[in-house]
């Protein structure tokens, strides 16, 4: 962490940015969240460990509408939201300074909490297990038993787009979360479920939505500057969980917005406070995409068309696909 401070308070100095965009001390020690830093002694809040799983890529895009560039560290499957951004001309390339920094997997703080493991500080990883620093001592437990879903079925360490690497090698291939397996998993286990059971699990998840927006303001895919859900036109905005509003709207239509666009960042499923697999809805819409329209990563690049926006003859009809076995 301090060789990320030290190069932040360097580029500082030296004018090549005007702010850093990094990650600060919360109110307790597994919830660090993100910041900006405008002056070299503002650095001494900075912070980066393993409870820093904050995608900083959406906030560059009020970044960059102000003067001067902006110095922003990202993890390798943020380099990713940062492409797809760059190529919907939500940030400027031209206005941002990107540290790609070493990820071995970001933690979810209440699978760590509920171990019995309090009054943290920090935390390190070390090979398989998770190293955490607290009040009380160093505690230990195993990493695969802390990690985010998500980095269990991490896309890897590559970053696709940096200007410099801190903690990181140019080309590492292999994410922790690789060695457990498909990211599809999950989704070929609903898809095989008769449909009616399908349709009892979503509505069971998506009713637990108390309609407080995070997944949508978090998601680097959902950058209107308007959002059709805030329209008093269909009371959504003031919307209470009494019907089956979320169930047959609201998380439907977000899912069919991002769809060829999502990254497969899995920020929604991190910050929802119900616990709902909304990354596992977006996950289905990346698998159709692969299956009917080849293989397609979304911020692989910034030049590659989606699948969804370019039109082929050879593109899959659609009675083709309401006819496949385990499909919608």
């Amino acid at each position: 962490m301090q060789e990320l401070i030290t190069r932040a308070k360097e580029l500082l100095a030296d004018g090549t940015v005007s702010r850093v965009l990094g990650w600060k001390k919360g109110d307790m020690g597994w919830d660090p969240e993100p910041a900006y830093f405008e002056k070299e002694e503002d650095l001494k809040d900075f912070v980066y460990n393993p409870f820093c799983g904050a995608n900083l890529s959406k906030y560059l895009i009020a970044a960059g509408k102000l003067e001067g560039t902006t110095l922003v560290f990202l993890k390798p499957c943020d380099t990713y939201s940062f492409n797809q951004l760059t190529k919907e001309h939500r940030v400027k390339r031209e206005k941002t300074y990107i540290i790609g920094v070493g990820c071995h997997g970001t933690l979810k703080a209440e699978k760590v909490l509920s171990a019995g493991i309090k009054g943290i500080e920090d935390a390190a990883i070390e090979g398989d297990t998770l190293k955490v620093k607290t009040l009380y001592g160093e505690k230990e437990m195993p990493l695969m038993d802390a990690l985010l879903e998500r980095c269990k079925v991490c896309k890897g360490k590559i970053h696709v787009v940096f200007d410099e690497l801190i903690g990181a090698e140019e080309g590492e291939e292999a994410g922790p979360g690789e060695l457990a397996g498909n990211r599809f998993a999950k989704v070929e286990e609903l898809e095989a479920m008769p449909p009616k059971e399908r349709f009892a699990f979503w509505q069971e998840q998506l009713s637990k939505c108390i309609r407080c927006n995070a997944c949508r303001n978090v998601c680097p895919a959902c950058s209107c500057l308007k959002c059709v859900f805030d329209g008093n036109q269909f009371d959504s905005s003031q919307k209470a969980n009494v019907d089956t509003f979320e169930e047959q709207m609201f998380h439907i239509i977000r899912a069919y917005h991002v769809a060829g666009r999502c990254t497969d960042c899995g920020e929604c499923s991190r910050v929802c406070p119900e616990g709902i697999p909304l990354q596992l809805l977006n996950r289905k819409f990346i698998k159709d995409i692969n299956t009917f329209y080849g293989e397609y990563q979304a911020g692989a690049d910034t030049e590659s068309r989606a699948p969804l926006t370019d039109f082929t003859f050879e593109d899959v009809e659609p009675g083709i696909v309401s006819e496949r076995g385990g499909g919608r």
